[in-house]
């Protein structure tokens, strides 16, 4: 389970948080259905990449592994612990959301490629900090600055150890597909979807500073019409600054690897 928090947190939505002009809605320990169900008259595609074929790792004993791990329901104890273990330390482990990790990561990723997430069914806490803006030429753009408040996870990212990454996934993927089935794909193999939301991540648009903002209301907005209208998990990889962006995506492609039996195109 580990693997697939260190996937979004790692890969993207642990920078999920949105620059905003007032404090994110609080975490609450309910979760709710992150997703709507798949229309059951379209079946799901036939697996493209099952998690027997990730290189280098071999799978556990089938019955006696599924014995060995945690009721989902009870599987938060194993999921931090295994964070400390690929992340080679504990430092990240204050930025989690502690109940219900496991349904948390899959729903966050699920819900990547869409226009909105849900704060309270994300895996980790806000990021620290005003959002900062600064004038360029007259207009309001993001601040330089602003990247800096991202600095906690872009390291929390890169410090994955992506072989032990793979291996704990492989391990304990029964319950991220379980997982994947509650919110509502009883056909669906969340693998294929990880792979899927990975690959959407590392086609987000790589603008170059300034990039311009306005204040419509409440909340910032991108005043570049097709950067507002990306996806939830594209405007997180724009909203962390060009740098931390390539970064990420130099992590999201080892990651893919890792989980996969096949390279990803630049």
């Amino acid at each position: 389970m580990l693997a697939g928090l260190a996937v979004v947190v790692g890969a993207a939505a642990l920078y999920y948080f949105w620059p905003r002009a007032v404090p994110p809605t609080p975490q609450v320990a309910s979760m709710p259905p992150a997703a709507s169900p798949a229309p059951a008259a379209q079946p799901e595609p036939a697996i493209a990449h099952p998690v027997e074929n990730i290189p280098g790792v071999a799978p556990a004993d089938g019955d006696a592994a599924l014995a060995a791990l945690p009721a989902l329901d009870q599987s938060d104890v194993v999921a931090t612990d295994a964070i400390s273990t690929i992340l080679n330390g504990d430092d990240f482990a204050s930025l989690l959301v502690p109940d219900g990790l496991i349904r948390r990561i899959v729903a966050t990723v699920d819900n990547l490629p869409r226009r909105t997430i849900a704060t309270r069914i994300l895996p980790v806490r806000p990021v620290a900090g005003p959002f900062a803006t600064a004038a360029e030429s007259g207009r309001v753009a993001v601040a330089a600055m602003n990247a800096g408040r991202y600095d906690a996870y872009v390291k929390a990212a890169e410090a994955i150890d992506t072989r032990r990454l793979a291996g704990f996934y492989v391990r304990l993927y029964p319950m991220f597909q379980q997982a994947y089935v509650e919110l509502g794909y009883p056909n669906g193999y969340f693998n294929d979807r990880l792979v899927a939301v990975v690959d959407h991540l590392l086609a987000a648009p790589e603008p170059r500073p300034p990039v311009y903002v306005s204040q419509p209301k409440v909340l910032f907005e991108f005043a570049d019409p097709e950067l507002e209208q990306l996806s939830a998990g594209q405007k997180i990889m724009v909203r962390v600054g060009l740098d931390n962006e390539l970064r990420l995506k130099a992590k999201l492609r080892d990651i893919r690897k890792a989980l996969t039996a096949q390279a990803v195109e630049r």
